[in-house]
């Protein structure tokens, strides 16, 4: 894969990256996330200070990504065994007492 040389502006500074070219994208996108939560936060909360900023929205940002990885990891269909098997048991009773 080749790499590219990229400048990203994060919080109003400007960073030089090199990327595999098939990450451009993606990178550009992570710092448009990053630069509208520090504009969200600068709106909805009286912070003006840029590390908190900052913080916060690293804070923020690896939150919803935890939990996206977490939705991802838990493909696997719910195991409703003891359900079942309560319910069997539900049933059961009810047919010895109809």
């Amino acid at each position: 894969m080749s790499k590219v040389s990229l400048k990203v502006v994060v919080a109003g500074r400007t960073y030089p990256l090199t990327v595999q070219a098939s990450e451009v994208e993606k990178v550009q996108r992570a710092a448009d996330d990053i630069n509208k939560a520090i504009k969200q936060l600068q709106e909805n909360f009286a912070v003006r200070d840029m590390q908190d900023l900052l913080a916060m929205t690293a804070l923020q940002l690896a939150t919803k990504s935890g939990r996206a990885v977490a939705s991802a990891n838990n493909t696997t269909a719910p195991d409703y065994t003891e359900v079942t098997e309560e319910l069997k048991r539900l049933a059961e009773d009810l047919d010895v007492l109809s």
